[in-house]
């Protein structure tokens, strides 16, 4: 296959994603349908579902990608890094099939897999294929900093792993609630500050 066409392949696969993104980002699972994704995607359903299976294979791609970034950023800068930019997102204005998807539909993502996956059981086995990556890339980066001595050493690593995907979970269930968000950056420094290594000793 010649590389123009793979290019233009991968432009539209792309295409479909970003404008799925702001569909789910603005209407939820159950509200971006086929006649939405049509419209935030400026394709068809055939053009659409050519590329993914159905609706759930499409918000699973997306679901998938996100977890990947969020690996990649952990991997950089911690989970709890992560943690400032859902928070960071849930203060951007939302967008329409026009507007700039940004960092507002990653969480909008973010939200609406959280909220499947306390509902939706299929959906929860589906996504269990997917969600490894972010938690192996936690427990790699609190690993390097406990060599590094910089972590905590009274706490094992896959505890302090699970306890900042707890903290985590609860902060995506706080901005589902659409709870005030102005003081959870000082409360995620204190979630920083519990898994460092202390200056000083006892």
């Amino acid at each position: 296959m010649p590389r123009v066409s793979t290019d233009q392949l991968a432009a539209r696969r792309r295409q479909i994603l970003d404008g799925a993104r702001s569909c789910f980002a603005d209407h939820g699972y159950e509200g971006a349908t086929v006649r939405r994704l049509e419209q935030y995607t400026g394709l068809s359903r055939g053009a659409i579902f050519h590329y993914f299976r159905d609706k759930e294979a499409l918000f699973l791609a997306l679901a998938e990608q996100d977890a990947t970034r969020m690996a990649d950023v952990v991997a950089e800068q911690g989970l709890v890094q992560v943690m400032r930019d859902l928070l960071d997102s849930a203060r951007t204005p939302g967008s329409g099939p026009d507007g700039d998807a940004g960092d507002r539909s990653w969480l909008g993502t973010r939200l609406e897999v959280s909220r499947r996956l306390r509902t939706d059981p299929e959906f929860r086995a589906r996504w269990q294929a997917h969600s490894g990556a972010l938690t192996a890339a936690t427990r790699a980066r609190l690993e390097r900093q406990a060599a590094a001595g910089a972590l905590r050493d009274d706490v094992p690593v896959p505890v302090l792993a699970q306890y900042l995907e707890l903290v985590l979970e609860g902060l995506v269930s706080h901005l589902a609630m659409g709870l005030p968000a102005g003081d959870l950056d000082a409360v995620l420094d204190v979630v920083e500050n519990g898994v460092r290594a202390t200056s000083h000793t006892r």
